[in-house]
């Protein structure tokens, strides 16, 4: 009796883990351990994105934005805004009253503040959750999200609230890294867990975090699966679209017209 007990116990510890890349932590931690990595990169992040992506991450965003349709009047969400750079494209299509950037990371929306007051666009700035958003109902015509939803603890909690947050007939789109095809895999995978983590050391001084990047990419649910996690989540009409052999694909749902 005494061992089912400890048997028990175990099972339900283990219902209370979660993945951070490739390690298992405590499901009430792995928030505050990504925190910890944005932080430690925020002060880089745009440059090593250039550096790692070899700018193409710059071509996948401009195509995320003309998917959105953003035209001038329409309430524009975007989650996980880090530095703000989709915000403040976003807010040149919808107007800068229209657009408010949301993250959890302080650090990294600091620094995304900032660059939205250099451009002139004076848009809404939220610390927030994704998986709790502080917005009413039925409140906004697009949502955004980009290279975010594979770092939240709960991804299936946190399209509901995109869900819930999206005027009916609105569209989420989420752009994010995901499974490559086959035949690139070995070079992507020399790429992610040699030279990424190089990068992040010699440029910003922390390859660890650069390191959980890489991993974190690949326990992302794949293209079909996360299509499915939209479907759940109550979306209607999902689809993607793979860019550069599957590297980052971008997810489209809309909420349906009641």
């Amino acid at each position: 009796m005494q061992q089912q007990k400890k048997e028990g116990a175990s099972k339900n510890q283990e219902t209370h883990k979660i993945d951070f890349g490739y390690q298992m932590v405590d499901e009430d931690k792995k928030v505050d351990q990504v925190r910890e990595v944005f932080d430690s990169v925020a002060p880089k992040y745009d440059l090593l994105n250039d550096v790692l992506s070899f700018g193409m991450h710059r071509i996948w965003k401009k195509r995320c934005i003309k998917a959105t349709e953003a035209s001038p009047g329409q309430k524009v969400l975007d989650i996980a805004s880090g530095t703000c750079d989709l915000a403040i494209a976003l807010a040149r299509c919808a107007g800068a009253g229209n657009v408010t950037a949301t993250d959890i990371n302080h650090e990294m929306l600091a620094v995304g503040a900032r660059r939205l007051k250099e451009a002139g666009l004076p848009c809404p700035v939220v610390e927030a959750d994704a998986e709790n958003l502080p917005f009413a109902d039925n409140s906004f015509d697009v949502i955004t999200v980009s290279f975010g939803i594979r770092n939240m603890t709960h991804k299936d909690r946190a399209l509901r609230e995109m869900f819930r947050t999206l005027k009916p007939g609105g569209r989420l789109l989420v752009l994010e890294f995901s499974q490559c095809s086959k035949w690139f895999k070995p070079l992507y995978d020399f790429y992610s867990f040699c030279f990424m983590p190089l990068c992040g050391g010699m440029l910003a001084g922390d390859s660890a975090s650069y390191k959980y990047l890489a991993e974190s990419i690949r326990m992302h649910p794949n293209q079909p699966k996360f299509a499915g996690m939209m479907k759940d989540a109550g979306f209607d009409k999902v689809s993607w679209k793979n860019f550069t052999f599957g590297i980052c694909a971008l997810h489209i749902g809309f909420k349906p017209v009641e």
